[in-house]
């Protein structure tokens, strides 16, 4: 079984990756960004309950919006349409920015400066060169960092308010994996493209029926050669839209069952028939497939560590002074398991004399990790230090390791789990905003 040491350190790395993924989104700042024109007159364009956005900030997130779509060689929709869909973006994001403020959601300074380090070295830039080059581009680094920290705020959120709530059983991910091996598909990968038109609850028959109409209006231009990605920009509600309603390579699992049972007889470029849901109608276009038959082999690390804490009581340099100690002792022939078992502050792994079992790559916090994979089979390495405190690490053997089973578990859980939050998030916007008093004075 593994220690508790390790599943606290996967927790870690999966939010953090959670954290990147979402803020990968924004790095793209660093290349777009564009400066609000100076002659811009500022003014109210929506009050969301007691607050407000102004047409400088809609403006600058326009600005943002249309150089991406430039980027990725996309028809800019007309700019009414493109304004009042950031408008949108602009008032979901304060009603769950005001939401994570009453329940008291923040996010440290000390952690929003980790994730715009990471930013930063994902873009080969140290982090004073970072700060230049969005200067250059024209966003200050100030603004750079409350969006950032927004997004962080909103993630938090949502995890909290939806994401947390939802479970996934062993049996899910057992006859999951059972009707994929059943059905021969679960090596296919799909491309997809998406437009939905939301009907508000309870709606009456007659909004419904319009908002049909208006989706059959925009399937027919489909079919007669429209752009897919331009009319999601000008008309999805999905959270997507102004990607062009791009979802990205999908597995079959991946697919909400809504519509994963059309995708799977569509061909390349095939365009769906209306497909209604209690969110409203929805369209879908096959724009790739694939076949992914890989085998998943990974080098695992077998090791041990010593966790010397930091805390009120015990500062870092008191901590890396008694890492030393053991070190010392080490290295003078005391045996690592011995000390570990009375030493350490990860008490689960002590218990079994700092034993953290097989170690697949990316399971520890990336300043371990960095000092383990430097390590020779049987050497012990000199402190390292992470947000835990200091660690002393003996890496006891490597192997390569078919991980394909694990892996497949592993993916069969995310695909069952993202199935059941791209609804559950999206019903939740719809509510919170439905909720709020929203005035729009565009």
């Amino acid at each position: 079984m593994k220690t508790f040491f390790c599943n606290y350190y996967f927790r870690n790395i999966l939010a953090q990756v959670f954290a990147a993924l979402m803020l990968l989104i924004f790095s793209s700042v660093l290349a777009v960004a564009a400066p609000v024109k100076s002659n811009s007159i500022d003014r109210i364009v929506a009050i969301v309950n007691d607050d407000v956005i102004t047409y400088v900030e809609l403006e600058l997130e326009v600005d943002t919006i249309k150089q991406q779509l430039l980027q990725r060689q996309t028809r800019l929709p007309p700019a009414d349409i493109l304004q009042k869909q950031v408008l949108d973006r602009l008032v979901v994001n304060r009603i769950q920015l005001q939401y994570a403020e009453k329940r008291l959601l923040k996010v440290d300074d000390e952690t929003l400066n980790k994730a715009i380090e990471n930013i930063a070295r994902q873009n080969g830039l140290g982090i004073n060169e970072f700060r230049r080059a969005l200067e250059a581009s024209g966003l200050s680094y100030k603004d750079y960092r409350n969006r950032i920290r927004d997004e962080m705020v909103i993630a938090r959120l949502q995890q909290r308010e939806v994401i947390r709530k939802i479970s996934v059983t062993d049996q899910e991910i057992e006859d999951f994996l059972a009707n994929q091996d059943l059905q021969g598909r679960d090596k296919e990968e799909y491309h997809l493209q998406h437009i939905l038109l939301v009907v508000p609850e309870a709606a009456a028959p007659e909004r419904i029926q319009a908002v049909k109409q208006k989706a059959q209006l925009l399937l027919d231009q489909l079919n007669a050669g429209e752009d897919f990605a331009q009319l999601a920009i000008a008309q999805s509600d999905g959270q997507q839209a102004l990607n062009g309603g791009d979802l990205g390579w999908r597995k079959l699992a991946e697919i909400p069952t809504l519509f994963s049972g059309l995708v799977v007889n569509m061909n390349v470029g095939d365009i769906s028939s209306l497909i209604r849901s209690p969110s409203g109608f929805h369209i879908v276009k096959l724009t790739d497939k694939r076949s992914s038959d890989a085998q998943h082999i990974v080098n695992q690390t077998l090791t041990r560590h010593i966790l010397i804490q930091t805390s009120d009581l015990v500062s870092s340099d008191e901590a890396l002074e008694k890492a030393q100690q053991l070190k010392q002792r080490i290295d003078g022939g005391e045996d690592f398991i011995q000390i570990a078992t009375a030493n350490s502050g990860d008490k689960a792994s002590a218990a079994e004399g700092g034993s953290l079992g097989w170690v697949n790559p990316g399971t520890m916090v990336k300043e371990f990790e960095d000092a383990m994979n430097r390590l020779q089979p049987g050497e012990v390495s000199d402190p390292v230090r992470t947000q835990f405190g200091w660690h002393l690490i003996l890496v006891e053997e490597r192997r390569q390791h078919d991980n394909t089973e694990e892996f497949q578990k592993k993916q069969a859980r995310d695909y069952i789990l993202e199935q059941k939050t791209g609804p559950a998030l999206e019903n939740w916007i719809r509510q919170i905003r439905d909720e709020s008093f929203v005035k729009v004075r565009l």
